[in-house]
Parts: C-alpha cells; sequence; structure tokens
C-alpha cells in the first residue's frame, strides 16, 4: 500500500473548506490564506486525481458531481482523524478543542448566556464557536456541530442526529397596565377583542393555538400590531403595555418576577414547545461535542422549563 503523503491531506483539508465557504475568496478569509494558495492546493488536488472538482470562472464558482462525492469522503476522512487526535488527548491532557454552536437569538440571549459560560470556564482548553441565527442552517455545510433547535412537534427526518433536551412552553403575556385599560380576560374567547403582537417579521394574520386543561383547544386569530424576529423587541412593546403576545416562559422570566409583565389565561399554553440537540453524524464522537453535549442537556430543562417561582398557578 502507498503511504499517504502530508500534501493530500492538506489538499483535503483546503478542499473542504473551499466547498463549505462557497468559494476561495470567502475559504481565504475564514482560514486567513491568501486564495490563490487554496486555489494551487485545490489545482494540485485535481491534477492528482484526474478529475475536475471545481468549475470556475470570473463569475462563477460550482462544484462537479464528482466534486461532491469527493467532498463526503474527504470530510469524512477528516473528521475521523480529528476524532482520533481528540480521543488521544482526551487520555493524556483536559478537554481540549473546538466546537462550533448554532442556535436562534431568543435561546441565545435567554437561555445559553450563563450555562455556556459555566462550560467553558470547567474546560479552559476549549474554544466555542458561537453562530447565532433565526434562519434555518444546513450544519454540514457551515460546519456546526451542534444545534439547538425549538420546534412544535416532531422535526424532519434527516441523516443528523436528534435529541430532546428539555420543553419550552410558551405563554400569552400583557403587563398589567393593558389589562387594566382593556380588560381583563377569563376564557379564550374574550382574546377577540384585544390587540396582539407576533413572532416572525411576516405581517400576516395571527393565530394562537391554545391547549387547555383536560386536551381542551382554541385557536384565537388576531390582527397583528407588531411582527418582529426579536423576542426581546415584542417582549419590551408588551411591557409598555402595547398588547398581548406569545413567548416562550424562559424568555419572559425576570418580567414576571419584577411584576412588569403577567401571565394571561395561565391555565392556557400558547405552545408545548420542545428543545431538541441536532449533530451530523460524523462529528458527534469528538470528546468535546460529547461534552457540549451532555452540559446542555442538564442546564437547559432546568432553564427552559419554567420550574419554581415565575411558573404560573395550575
Amino acid at each position: 500500500m502507498e503511504a499517504p503523503m502530508d500534501h493530500d491531506l492538506n489538499d483535503f483539508f483546503y478542499y473542504v473548506h473551499v466547498v463549505e465557504k462557497g468559494g476561495f475568496a470567502a475559504a481565504g478569509r475564514a482560514l486567513s490564506l491568501p486564495k490563490s494558495l487554496l486555489s494551487r492546493h485545490v489545482r494540485q488536488l485535481e491534477d492528482r486525481l484526474g478529475v475536475r472538482l471545481i468549475q470556475r470562472t470570473s463569475r462563477q464558482f460550482v462544484v462537479t458531481d464528482v466534486g461532491h462525492a469527493f467532498y463526503s469522503r474527504a470530510r469524512s476522512a477528516l473528521d475521523e482523524m480529528e476524532a482520533a487526535e481528540a480521543e488521544v488527548r482526551c487520555h493524556t491532557d483536559s478537554l481540549s478543542g473546538r466546537v462550533r454552536l448554532s442556535c436562534s437569538v431568543g435561546m441565545a440571549r435567554y437561555a445559553l448566556g450563563e450555562a455556556l459560560s459555566r462550560f467553558l470556564l470547567k474546560n479552559p482548553g476549549v474554544e466555542l464557536i458561537q453562530h447565532v441565527t433565526n434562519e434555518e442552517v444546513n450544519l454540514v455545510e457551515a460546519g456546526i456541530d451542534i444545534a439547538l433547535r425549538g420546534h412544535v412537534g416532531a422535526l424532519p427526518d434527516s441523516n443528523l442526529i436528534q435529541r430532546g433536551v428539555s420543553r419550552a412552553p410558551w405563554f400569552l403575556f400583557a403587563s398589567p397596565a393593558y389589562l387594566e385599560r382593556a380588560g381583563h380576560l377569563s376564557t379564550p374567547e374574550d382574546l377577540g377583542v384585544h390587540v396582539g403582537m407576533k413572532v416572525g417579521w411576516r405581517p400576516e394574520q395571527g393565530k394562537w393555538s391554545l391547549l387547555g386543561p383536560k386536551g381542551a383547544r382554541y385557536t384565537a386569530h388576531f390582527r397583528p400590531r407588531l411582527c418582529s424576529d426579536d423576542m426581546s423587541t415584542l417582549k419590551k412593546a408588551t411591557a409598555a403595555g402595547l398588547g398581548i403576545v406569545a413567548l416562550p416562559g424562559y424568555v419572559c422570566r425576570e418580567e414576571l418576577l419584577a411584576g412588569e409583565l403577567v401571565y394571561v389565561l395561565p391555565d392556557w399554553l400558547a405552545a408545548d414547545a420542545q428543545i431538541s440537540l441536532l449533530k451530523p453524524t460524523s462529528r458527534g464522537a469528538l470528546p468535546v461535542v460529547r461534552a457540549l453535549t451532555e452540559h446542555l442537556c442538564t442546564e437547559l430543562p432546568r432553564i427552559t422549563e419554567m420550574d419554581g417561582a415565575a411558573r404560573p398557578e395550575p
């Protein structure tokens, strides 16, 4: 068997980053390397394999079919090498390595700050890269090790490892001043005369699909006064007395304890949401990824499930 050459692995590494970043310039910026160097390594790889992996012109960058197939194999090879190195390190040294975590803006702002800080303080050799977005992310293409997703109902089947982490129930909230002015509610039917606000920037008709005691359900429609992807904006508007909003309970914990917000129809859930952790199968074996996974699965239920003083009375 022919012994592998060091430059082969370098070519694999650079090619994978060029594909994942969608071009030589973007990969060069991410790696702090000149794009001419990356182009040279990819050209060497193509010459050695005798195939064209990337069709490139001054205006176009297209990965060929064989290029996509080779990328999958090269990505797996690099992941296996990283896992092997990390496995050895975990027996000879403290936990170390880089882990990339993706989550929503709301989760980053209200659920993860202290949990991630505790993990990093406990593991000084770990480097964490947090990717915060409300958009769907292709974990493999973006090089993400762990993603946290809030969802109602089952997630789509995929080749990702999926693990349920915690519940994150949504409730209806309003300010005491708004309810004094607009009227308190005793049944879901009372929502019809109230002003609503909506998570999500699209201004179509709003809808609250409520879950009540003993399996009762009620759908309340409203025309949103304010639509936003940012839960902080909606929470502040609600505290200012602009109307009623549905948000995860943990997002409003501080305002509930301070009396700035109160539950509306506390016996009814606005959504029985879940938080799941997703991992590409090739990344799940890395010790640092396993350690952060277990840490989050321990920390998040305490944060998101609304136990304690801020939870509404049954």
